[in-house]
């Protein structure tokens, strides 16, 4: 086996992937194959020394150990489609596409190994945070190539396909609600005097240093907090500030908001998710 895996679609997270298992060696560029109908990412992705077409057909006929669909939802049943009538490898079919679930992939895909996955962002600099959920005829060996594959970029952890929304509402969206704070950590900064460049090193680097603090030590983020909260000090008048003004129950809301829509993008009526979900 020549253990190829395809790309159908080129785009940023799709490069940020191919690029990350490039780089940790799990793959080597003439094992990656891929398909874009746009001229400027095939040329992008040869010129990585990547086997690049415009024809999805050429991605199943040349990739024995994965394909992922990484194009968006609404492109998903015409590259199922172009799967289905091409060459069968016994290649696993990774859709990274949000709201497209395993049923409906596997009855475009009839008698295929599927999996969904749900990565972020972050895969552009190895640390994406990924979940993923294993199709009905998907097996132990397809979980363990799926883990290899995403791990070159991050970590990944299985969850059952239902709570897939829940990671697209945490992770899938989370990187937009951490640059968020990042920029009103430096508009803090900056009220109180830091020149804007030092101030959103600073915040970016808190940022970083205290994610690697709960990583690393296990520890709970609530005990961390107390670890650096003094009694009549500068950290509780800031975390009273950040009570006062809902931070906890707005980022609550923020995950909660995502993942609902993650639903309703999949198609779930608001009834649904209200009844099965309590969102």
């Amino acid at each position: 086996m020549a253990h190829n895996i395809g790309f159908i679609g080129t785009g940023m997270m799709a490069s940020a992937l191919i690029d990350g298992i490039i780089a940790k060696g799990v793959r080597t560029p003439s094992q990656v194959w891929c398909s874009d109908i746009w001229g400027p990412s095939r040329d992008a992705a040869a010129a990585k020394g990547y086997n690049a077409s415009d024809k999805n057909a050429d991605v199943c006929a040349n990739s024995d150990d994965a394909i992922f669909i990484a194009v968006k939802p609404n492109c998903v049943m015409g590259a199922c489609k172009d799967i289905a009538g091409g060459a069968d490898t016994g290649a696993l079919i990774v859709s990274i596409a949000a709201g497209v679930t395993l049923e409906t992939l596997e009855k475009a895909l009839p008698g295929r190994r599927v999996v969904r996955v749900m990565p972020n962002t972050p895969c552009l600099v190895g640390e994406s945070a990924c979940g993923f959920a294993m199709g009905s005829l998907a097996t132990g060996e397809d979980k363990a190539l799926v883990k290899s594959l995403l791990d070159a970029v991050g970590v990944s952890v299985e969850v059952k396909e239902d709570l897939l929304n829940a990671v697209t509402g945490v992770s899938g969206s989370g990187p937009a609600y951490v640059f968020q704070f990042i920029e009103a950590l430096s508009d803090g900064g900056v009220r109180a005097g830091l020149p804007r460049n030092v101030a959103t090193m600073l915040a970016a680097q808190t940022v970083k240093g205290a994610a690697e603090m709960v990583l690393k030590t296990g520890t709970h983020p609530g005990q961390l907090k107390d670890q650096v909260t003094s009694p009549g000090g500068t950290t509780i008048a800031g975390v009273e500030a950040l009570e006062k003004g809902g931070f906890r129950a707005t980022t609550i809301s923020a995950v909660t908001a995502a993942t609902k829509r993650s639903m309703q993008l999949g198609g779930a009526s608001d009834e649904e998710i209200a009844n099965k979900y309590g969102l």
